[in-house]
């Protein structure tokens, strides 16, 4: 039990780890543990959206695919060109630990491998994580975020996958609170389809 206990204090640390490309897209902050948030809600779409793939599987995938950055920090691309890290190591290290330590590394090393379908739709939801945050970014004005998605659009795998992309792309990221152009905005009045702010 305590060392469940501290691979779920080893996971706190995604909490506290950012990602680190946004220093050189020049806007916006994440942590690991929220970009593993919405990457498991979109594999959870995606797997919606196959039909017919292992969801359960699939979701493991999504919200364990980047664990072993609690021990090595998030290496984005440029980082990447110039320093090694040891992934393999880092997870090896953790799941020998703790008793479901195998299913970790069985799990890890599928999506790793990008061979299976559930592992490509995995793949998928974790780049469409970063093209819906660079979508926001670009609806902002960063100037450079377009340019970031053509790169991430180029990495995508499956047919679900760059369909909900392309949809993403189309979208401004306002319109899901922001569709509503009424007079609800200046009165504040409920008409029935919107809410008050709180």
């Amino acid at each position: 039990m305590k060392n469940i206990a501290n691979f779920l204090f080893e996971v706190g640390m995604l909490k506290r780890t950012p990602r680190s490309g946004n220093q050189f897209l020049g806007s916006g902050s994440e942590s690991v543990a929220e970009h593993i948030c919405r990457v498991t809600y979109i594999g959870y779409a995606l797997a919606k959206l196959d039909g017919g793939v292992d969801e359960a599987k699939l979701l493991k995938m999504c919200f364990l695919h980047d664990l072993h950055e609690a021990r090595t920090g998030d290496m984005n691309y440029m980082n990447k060109k110039y320093v090694q890290v040891d992934e393999d190591k880092a997870l090896q290290d953790l799941c020998e630990t703790i008793p479901f330590g195998e299913e970790i590394l069985q799990v890890t090393g599928e999506f790793n491998g990008r061979e299976t379908r559930e592992a490509m739709l995995a793949y998928d939801a974790d780049q469409i994580e970063l093209i819906l945050m660079l979508k926001e970014y670009k609806d902002l004005g960063n100037k450079y975020a377009d340019e970031w998605i053509g790169f991430a659009l180029k990495r995508l795998k499956t047919d679900a996958g760059k369909r909900l992309a392309q949809e993403v792309i189309e979208t401004d990221w306002t319109l899901w609170w922001f569709k509503d152009k009424s007079d609800w905005w200046v009165s504040g009045e409920d008409t029935g389809s919107q809410t008050a702010p709180k």
